[in-house]
């Protein structure tokens, strides 16, 4: 728990510095840990190559012996190379050391002070190895063959073991010579290498800097969405998602802007009336026409509070954040009716739930739902005349769930039905008073949830059916 906790704020104060200077800071140190690890291997490709081309002179000083060994005359007798052992020591840079024996060790030739070869020196192979001589490392090399004709008194094959050794002060310096010219090249590939990654960091952050420039440079009021035009493909997703935020902000800006209007077009009007009103109830002495004046400002009150309530509700259903959640349609549909029933019943209205499914789950915001559905059914049960009908109704297809609210009402005429939903719009055939926000407030939820309103005639007479669909989930 701990220790994620510490790489997490390691990892925010690196990603705080910016993307430059952490990208060459990181790259950079990648870089050294590459240096370092072909310093490593330049080293050992380096002692490979001394060793293979020191150990072919060492072989070529072991053969030049070889080729001078003889035992004609029944002893073990060596002609000894000087000029090329001479050669050989001068190229080593170093003492030379040799030595020719018998398998035995009874006749030997040459230094003593050699380590004896492994025992398991295989024949007419040579065999390299580094040790120390006389205190100076040295390396060695040992060859074996048969001796032809053994030495005398042998009666069977006898092999002859020929050793050089060289001291190792050449190679090493040879060697160092040869990492020194690696490390110079590395470090000249890595400086290159360094200059091109600052300058492709550099062009590669260069569309960053330029959206920060137009970002910083635009007005207040300026909420277009930001061109993803040239922008790298790893940050056009926080570019949508920027849009995304802007968008929804420029939403809730536009909700609030409209609520202001409608709220200065809707009240003012009221208001005006309700002071008018006031003013002639103060005048008046007679208490019966008081009464009747109280009256009539009580009902404009409570319609200025229907309106101001029904804005406030179309400002909700335009901004409010959507967290749908499960809902079994036909059981909210009777919870919604049974709420309406008391209004309807003041009416004489018939008030009913129709329902074709036991049960049908749509994923809704259930306030916002229940705010559209009242509206329909307010609007039903106002504009029914008495001893009228309205039938909150549940179906659904394959695709859709439908929720639709019938009445006996006049309706609205064919022409005028495409402009409902807007807002403030009224039939030419109404004659209760209202705003015009009730259908405009369900249309607006209808479409948050990804469906619609849809307004048509009942097939026989009079009437209006007003159906919010609703998309169901698949599967």
């Amino acid at each position: 728990m701990s220790g994620r906790s510490i790489v997490g704020d390691a990892g925010r104060d690196w990603h705080r510095y910016g993307l430059r200077r952490t990208l060459l800071t990181v790259l950079s140190a990648g870089l050294a840990v590459v240096l370092a690890a072909a310093m490593v291997l330049a080293w050992r490709t380096a002692a490979e190559a001394a060793d293979a081309a020191y150990d072919r002179s060492l072989l070529g000083a072991i053969k030049s012996i070889d080729a001078n060994i003889s035992t004609a005359s029944g002893g073990l007798g060596v002609e000894l190379p000087y000029r090329m052992l001479e050669f050989f020591q001068l190229t080593a840079s170093g003492d030379v050391f040799f030595r020719v024996a018998s398998e035995d060790g009874l006749v030997a030739v040459g230094d003593v002070d050699l380590p004896p070869p492994p025992a398991n020196l295989p024949t007419g192979q040579p065999h390299f190895v580094d040790t120390t001589v006389l205190g100076q490392p040295v390396r060695i090399g040992a060859y074996a063959r048969l001796l032809d004709p053994p030495l005398a008194g042998q009666d069977g094959p006898q092999r002859v073991i020929i050793q050089v050794a060289e001291a190792t002060q050449s190679r090493a310096q040879f060697t160092e010579a040869l990492l020194v010219q690696a490390l110079q090249r590395d470090l000249v590939l890595i400086a290159v290498a360094l200059g091109l990654l600052a300058l492709g960091v550099t062009w590669a952050l260069a569309p960053l800097e330029r959206l920060r420039g137009e970002v910083a440079a635009r007005r207040p009021d300026d909420l277009t969405p930001i061109a993803s035009l040239g922008v790298p493909a790893d940050v056009r997703p926080l570019v949508d998602a920027i849009n995304h935020h802007v968008d929804r902000y420029r939403r809730m800006i536009e909700s609030r802007r409209r609520f202001v209007d409608d709220a200065s077009h809707q009240l003012r009007t009221p208001l005006a009336t309700l002071a008018t009103q006031v003013g002639f109830a103060q005048r008046e002495t007679d208490p019966a026409q008081l009464r009747e004046v109280l009256g009539a400002v009580k009902a404009q009150l409570d319609e200025t509070i229907r309106q101001t309530n029904q804005m406030l509700a179309l400002a909700r259903a335009d901004s409010a954040e959507l967290q749908p959640e499960p809902v079994d349609l036909v059981s909210f549909a009777g919870d919604v009716a049974r709420a309406w029933w008391s209004e309807a019943r003041q009416r004489g209205v018939d008030l009913g739930l129709e329902t074709h499914v036991q049960t049908l789950v749509v994923s809704v915001h259930p306030g916002l739902l229940r705010e559209a559905i009242g509206n329909l059914l307010h609007n039903a049960i106002r504009y029914t005349p008495g001893g009228g009908h309205v039938t909150l109704r549940v179906d659904a297809t394959e695709d859709a769930a439908r929720l639709a609210v019938v009445d006996d009402g006049p309706g609205i005429p064919e022409a005028e039905r495409p402009r409902v939903g807007e807002r403030f719009f009224r039939a030419s055939n109404v004659s209760q008073p209202g705003s015009g926000l009730g259908l405009a407030i369900s249309r607006s939820i209808a479409v948050r949830h990804g469906g619609r309103l849809d307004i048509g005639a009942k097939a026989e007479g009079p009437g209006l059916i007003a159906t919010i669909v609703l998309p169901r989930p698949k599967g």
